[in-house]
C-alpha cells in the first residue's frame, strides 16, 4: 500500500511545477455554518484542477523508454489537461480518450495544452476501455485518472499543504469520484495529524464508493449520473478504496441541486465559477451533512473548469432547494 513518505517525495517533486494554492476564508460562510471553514482553492491550480499534482508527479517518474511511444490517458477533463500539460513540459506526446458528453472548454483546453483527443464512449468507463485498448495494441504507457500509486502520491501533496497552512484543522471535506485525491489526502493527513477527521463526498447520483463504504448494496453502474462531471465514476478504483477504507472517517453524498446551490454560492459570494465536482464538500458544509458547529474545517474546492454556459441550469437546480434551505 502506498506510504506517506511517497507523497512527502511528490511535494517535493512539484514544488516548482505546480502552484500552492490558497486556503482561503469567508466570512459569509462562516456565518451560516457556525465553523471557520478553510476553502483550498484547487480550482485555481495550474490547468484550473487539482488534477495536474497527481499527472505531474507520475509523468516525471517515468522513464525515457516508458514514453518512447506516447503518453495514453481516459478523462472526463480535468485529468486530461493535466496529463497534457505534464506530457508538454516534459518533451513527450498524449493522447487522450475522452467521453463524448464532455464539455466544449475541458476538450479544447487538452487540446491546447498539446495532446491528441479522441471524444468516443457515453462515459469515462468507455472511454478508459477505449485507451486500454490501444495500449495494448502498441505498449505505449497509460497514466491512470486516479488508480495509480505516484497519481495518488501527486494529489496527497493537497493534504500535506493544507496542514502547512494550517495545522488547527479538525475536520476536512474531500469529493470523491474515483477516490485518487481522497486516498492520497487521508493517508496524508492521518500521517501527520490522526485525529483530524475526514469526510468523504460523492454525488447521490454517482454514489458507488459511498454505498461500499456503509455496506449498501452496489447498483447497478449503468445507473450512475450527476451534474459533477468530474466526479461521475461508476466504480471505486482497485488501489484507492483500501486506502479510503483504512483512513477516511465517513462518506456523505449531496444532491445536484445541493452541489448547484454550492457552485451559485462560489459564484455569487466568492466571485468564483467552480465546476460540480469542486463544489460537492462545500453542498455537504452547507447543508449540514456532517455537524460542524465551533468547528475548524478545511473544504478541497478541487477544480474550476465548468462552461459557463451550464450557469442558468445551475441557477434553475440551485432555486429547487434554497427555500428549503433558507428555511428548514
Amino acid at each position: 500500500m502506498l506510504k506517506n513518505v511517497q507523497i512527502e517525495e511528490a511535494m517535493e517533486k512539484l514544488k516548482d511545477k505546480v502552484h500552492q494554492t490558497p486556503l482561503k476564508q469567508s466570512t459569509t460562510l462562516n456565518s451560516l455554518t457556525n465553523a471557520d471553514v478553510y476553502l483550498k482553492l484547487e480550482n485555481l491550480q495550474k490547468t484550473g484542477s487539482f488534477k495536474l499534482r497527481g499527472a505531474m508527479n507520475k509523468i516525471l517518474s517515468l522513464s525515457d523508454l516508458e514514453v518512447k511511444n506516447c503518453i495514453l490517458a481516459a478523462s472526463a477533463g480535468n485529468h486530461a489537461q493535466g496529463v497534457a500539460l505534464a506530457a508538454s513540459l516534459r518533451g513527450i506526446k498524449s493522447k487522450i480518450y475522452m467521453p463524448k458528453y464532455t464539455p466544449f472548454s475541458k476538450a479544447s483546453a487538452t487540446k491546447g495544452y498539446g495532446a491528441d483527443i479522441v471524444l468516443t464512449g457515453e462515459t469515462y468507463n468507455e472511454s478508459y476501455q477505449k485507451a486500454v485498448e490501444e495500449m495494448n495494441q502498441n505498449g505505449s504507457t497509460f497514466v491512470h485518472a486516479f488508480d495509480d500509486e505516484m497519481v495518488i502520491a501527486g494529489q496527497g501533496t493537497v493534504g500535506l499543504e493544507m496542514l502547512q497552512q494550517n495545522d488547527e484543522l479538525e475536520v476536512i471535506f474531500v469529493p470523491i469520484g474515483g477516490g485518487g485525491l481522497i486516498s492520497g489526502v487521508a493517508l496524508a493527513i492521518k500521517a501527520i495529524n490522526p485525529s483530524v477527521r475526514v469526510v468523504g463526498v460523492q454525488a447521490a447520483g454517482a454514489s458507488a464508493t459511498y454505498r461500499r463504504f456503509t455496506g449498501q448494496k452496489f447498483k447497478s453502474p449503468h445507473a450512475a449520473f450527476t451534474i459533477a462531471d468530474g466526479i461521475l465514476v461508476k466504480e471505486p478504483g482497485v488501489i484507492t478504496y483500501p486506502i479510503i477504507e483504512k483512513y477516511v472517517d465517513e462518506i456523505v453524498t449531496v444532491t445536484d441541486e445541493e452541489i448547484a446551490h454550492a457552485i451559485m454560492f462560489m459564484l455569487e459570494r466568492e466571485k468564483m465559477l467552480v465546476e460540480g465536482a469542486g463544489a460537492a464538500g462545500l453542498a455537504a458544509i452547507l447543508y449540514k451533512k456532517v455537524a460542524v458547529d465551533g468547528k475548524k474545517v478545511g473544504c478541497i474546492i478541487s477544480g474550476g473548469n465548468v462552461d459557463p454556459v451550464k450557469i442558468p441550469t445551475y441557477k434553475e437546480l440551485s432555486n429547487r432547494t434554497m427555500k428549503l434551505y433558507y428555511t428548514g
